[in-house]
């Protein structure tokens, strides 16, 4: 225990509030692109943000805090045509111990 030298009483006694540790821990945000931009950078160039990316997602920063990605529409067509793939596997899996039936091409 800290005593205090002028009221001799514990110094922790003098302290009303708990202590903020955000004051002293700075808060972190995982980067998921390789590159990062500030916003401000965006809105003053935003094809030479994503020129910058080469063709992957760029990270847009706001006070050092990831708000949102930038991602070029080929990349987000690729990840659309992945998420169609994956659903349809499931499908797939799912129907694959049903029984088959048969059915003649002329009574389509």
């Amino acid at each position: 225990m800290i005593l205090s030298f002028t009221t001799k009483r514990p110094i922790i006694d003098t302290i009303k509030q708990p202590f903020n540790w955000s004051l002293i821990m700075p808060t972190t945000h995982p980067i998921l692109a390789d590159v990062s931009a500030g916003i401000s950078e965006l809105k003053k160039n935003p094809m030479a943000v994503m020129a910058q990316g080469e063709g992957s997602p760029v990270a847009i920063l706001n006070r050092n805090e990831p708000v949102f990605y930038a991602v070029p529409a080929s990349a987000y067509e690729a990840i659309l045509d992945k998420l169609e793939d994956i659903e349809l596997a499931s499908i797939v899996r799912s129907r694959m111990d049903q029984s088959e039936v048969e059915i003649a091409l002329d009574e389509l």
